[in-house]
C-alpha cells in the first residue's frame, strides 16, 4: 500500500498557486452521456491527458473542443508523470481521460493522482459513465455489496487460482473480458464456483446492448447457440452465507490454508487469507502450520 501523507484538500476554496489536476470520464459507447460539466471542464484545461489520443480525438472533435493532447498510457506513464506535475505546479491546469468510462481505472491515471496530491495539487474527480456500475445496477444481482476486479489472469491456471482465492466471498463480483475469452473464462468459472447465477453485459449504453441472465451453464449454452461480439462485462454472485459457511465446516484453518497453497499461493500468503476469512489470529495459525 502506498505511502500517504496527511493533508487536506479543499477543491474550491483558497489561494491556488499550481494548476489542478481533473479526472474526467467519457462516454463508454453513446456521446450524449457526456455530462455538461465534462464538456464545460475539457474545453478550460490547458492540457488533456489521453490513454489513445486518436480515439479522444474523435470526441473532442464531436464537441468541438480544441483543446491540446498528450499521450498518456500504461507505455509511457513514468517518463510523462514528472512532466505532467511541473506543468501542474506552473498553474495549469490537465484533465486526464481513459479511452472510455471513468479514468484511473484500467489506465495509469491512479499514479498521476499519487504523484499530484504528494505536491499538495489538488485532483477533481467529475462523476460520469461506469461500465462497472451501468451494467451492475441493471443486472437483477445483489448490487451491494459488491467488487470490481476489472480484467482476469488470461491463463487458465492463473485463473483458477484466482477464483480459488474468492470461492467464498459474499459479493457480487465483476469482471471486464473480451468476447474472445468470455466462453474460456465462464467455464473456468463454473468449475471453481460451480453453476452460479451470473449476467454476461456487452455493447452498453449501444444499439446493440444486451444483457444474458442466467446460470453460468445457461450463459455458456448461449454462446454456443449465439455467439457474441463486442465489449464485455461478467457478473457473478458472490456465495451465499451458506456456501461459505458449509466450505468452512467441511476443511480445518490448516486444511483450508493447504487447499490454497495447491493453487499455487505461497504459504504466507495462504495462512493471512484464511485468518483474515476466518476471524483468527494470523500468528497464532502460522505457528500451527510450521508446526506441521
Amino acid at each position: 500500500m502506498e505511502e500517504m501523507t496527511f493533508n487536506i484538500q479543499r477543491s474550491f476554496k483558497g489561494v491556488k498557486t499550481s494548476g489542478t489536476l481533473y479526472l474526467v470520464p467519457t462516454p463508454i459507447g453513446n456521446m450524449q452521456d457526456m455530462t455538461l460539466r465534462s464538456l464545460e471542464t475539457l474545453k478550460n484545461v490547458d492540457l488533456i491527458c489521453s490513454e489513445d489520443t486518436r480515439n479522444t480525438l474523435r470526441l473532442l472533435n464531436h464537441f468541438e473542443i480544441k483543446v491540446p493532447q498528450e499521450s498518456f498510457h500504461e507505455h509511457n506513464s513514468q517518463e510523462k508523470i514528472p512532466k505532467l506535475v511541473e506543468f501542474l505546479r506552473s498553474g495549469k491546469s490537465i484533465a486526464q481521460v481513459s479511452d472510455a468510462g471513468m479514468p484511473s481505472i484500467s489506465d495509469p491515471g491512479h499514479d498521476l493522482v499519487l504523484a499530484a496530491i504528494a505536491q499538495q495539487i489538488d485532483v477533481v474527480a467529475l462523476p460520469g459513465a461506469s461500465a462497472g456500475i451501468t451494467a451492475l445496477i441493471a443486472s437483477g444481482l445483489v448490487a451491494q455489496p459488491h467488487i470490481f476486479y476489472g480484467f482476469l489472469p488470461r491463463k487458465k491456471g492463473e485463473q483458477r487460482k484466482f477464483f480459488t482465492s474468492k470461492l467464498a466471498y459474499p459479493e457480487t463480483q465483476i469482471f471486464y473480458e473480451s468476447p474472445f475469452r468470455v466462453a474460456d473464462t465462464l467455464a473456468n468459472m463454473q468449475e471453481v464456483y460451480g453453476d452460479r447465477p451470473v449476467v454476461l453485459v456487452r455493447e452498453l449504453t449501444k444499439i446493440y446492448e444486451e444483457y444474458r441472465r442466467g446460470k453460468i451453464s445457461e450463459v455458456l449454452d448461449s454462446l454456443t447457440e449465439q455467439p457474441i461480439k463486442g465489449e464485455c462485462l461478467i457478473i457473478v454472485a458472490g456465495a451465499c452465507e451458506d456456501v461459505a459457511l458449509i466450505e468452512q465446516a467441511e476443511s480445518s484453518p490448516l486444511e483450508a490454508v493447504q487447499n490454497l497453497i495447491a493453487t499455487g499461493a505461497k504459504p504466507n500468503v495462504a495462512i493471512k487469507q484464511i485468518a483474515k476469512e476466518r476471524g483468527l489470529n494470523r500468528q497464532e495459525l502460522y505457528a500451527q502450520f510450521h508446526e506441521l
